[in-house]
């Protein structure tokens, strides 16, 4: 493990001096900013925020450790992943990288190995990489094709309770929406998403009763308390288009609950006339819209001998621009549709960044891996920095945005409660005895 920057005191009370700040996460503390960055003094007490202070006004008798302008953010927010699917590329990889390779691969495997003991693994590894990155807030799709959905919910269940001090999870039933007018099936995985407080989801296809199926998911998630989280037109065909029926279906059952819908990919294909209407539909409708950007360039536009030549990435700039909130995560890890990736928000907002051309300038760029993502999720309270809040922060030698972006920021130091975890990453050894087999 590459070694920390600096050392934190030996202290239940004491303080983070010199620190650089992204000012959109912190509430109730106001100073000059660079580049949407405030410098500021921390004081820790009990594991809690006690004090946001100007730089040099801590005081004299307080233990402290001298960050020398590295930033300080809160903990981070992963809101689109799929740790059911996680980590499994060494036995099932995608052929060729297209989406439908990822679909029968990832399809085979679940039928072939997907047991409670497999599927439980594969969580626990994802959930030990996200922890030692930072996260606090992470919601995982689960494939939801019966049986499936009573195995993976109730292992989800107990990682759930398990976890619950180190990292809040929440869960969304992936299922084939065309199977909703099954009402056997249906009324079954609505009974399980129910006891286990989750979500409905789902991927919206086009098709004359696309309206009929979605009045029926928003109907039934108003009847049982349930919120939305949908995979939304994940293709670069311009003709597939669902987010509008997504906005005005919520529009139409008067669905009070929160909505969101990742990828929306096409939305990037259309016309700017049909682009505007959409997005103004999603802004009425209030949807939460998460960007994967690193799993959509890997899969969208990928052709045998040909370069891509669109980035495979939504509309992000103009849905935020008209009021959406938006948000970036890292969607799939090691697995047929993503062959890459860790769970660590810090690569997926470098990514993006450089993917979406979120810079230039950069002052509110943070807000998409923590206070964006948390209200998505109805975490309010998680993703600031603020006086009473627990003490968990993410500590980064990089000073400004340069340094920040320029490097992978391994040497962080992550805190829970006002003290340092162990960032120790789990050995992808530790996955053979259920890949080996």
């Amino acid at each position: 493990m590459t070694a920390a920057f600096m050392t934190l005191p030996d202290s239940s009370a004491f303080a983070l001096t010199n620190a650089t700040l992204p000012a959109v996460t912190v509430e109730g503390f106001e100073a000059c900013e660079r580049e949407g960055l405030v410098s500021a003094d921390l004081v820790i007490d009990g594991g809690k925020i006690a004090a946001i202070l100007p730089p040099g006004m801590t005081p004299a008798d307080l233990p402290k450790a001298d960050l020398r302008d590295g930033m300080v953010w809160p903990c981070l927010v992963e809101m689109h992943t799929h740790i059911d699917k996680g980590h499994i590329w060494d036995r099932r990889r995608n052929p060729d990288g297209t989406f439908m390779g990822a679909l029968d691969n990832v399809r085979a495997d679940r039928e072939a190995n997907w047991s409670a003991e497999d599927v439980r693994t594969r969580m626990e590894f994802s959930l030990r990489s996200a922890y030692a990155h930072g996260t606090k807030l992470l919601r995982t799709h689960l494939d939801s094709i019966a049986p499936q959905h009573r195995i993976s919910f109730e292992v989800f269940a107990e990682v759930q309770e398990d976890w619950k001090d180190r990292i809040a999870l929440q869960a969304v039933a992936l299922f084939p929406t065309d199977q909703i007018f099954d009402e056997r099936y249906f009324n079954d995985l609505v009974s399980v998403v129910k006891r286990h407080d989750g979500l409905l989801g789902g991927v919206p296809q086009m098709s004359p009763d696309l309206d009929a199926r979605l009045d029926l998911l928003f109907r039934t998630a108003a009847d049982n308390s349930l919120d939305i989280d949908l995979h939304v037109d994940e293709t670069e065909d311009r003709q597939v288009l669902a987010l509008k029926a997504v906005a005005e279906a919520k529009l139409r059952n008067g669905f009070e609950g929160a909505v969101t819908v990742g990828h929306c990919c096409s939305l990037a294909r259309q016309d700017d006339d049909v682009a505007k209407a959409v997005i103004d539909k999603v802004a009425e409708a209030g949807l939460n819209v998460v960007s994967l950007p690193m799993c959509n360039m890997y899969l969208q536009d990928r052709h045998e001998g040909r370069t891509p030549r669109w980035r495979g990435v939504t509309l992000f700039k103009e849905l935020a621009a008209a009021g959406v909130r938006t948000a970036v995560s890292s969607d799939n890890t090691r697995d047929p549709f993503y062959a890459y990736g860790d769970l660590d928000p810090v690569e997926v907002f470098r990514e993006a960044v450089r993917i979406l051309h979120l810079d230039h300038p950069l002052d509110d760029a943070a807000r998409i891996v923590t206070t964006s993502p948390a209200d998505s999720l109805g975490r309010a309270d998680i993703g600031r920095i603020r006086v009473g809040s627990p003490a968990d922060l993410v500590l980064f030698s990089a000073r400004r945005w340069s340094e920040f972006l320029s490097r992978p920021q391994a040497d962080r130091i992550v805190m829970r409660n006002g003290m340092g975890i162990d960032r120790r990453l789990p050995d992808y050894r530790d996955l053979d005895p259920i890949l080996d087999r």
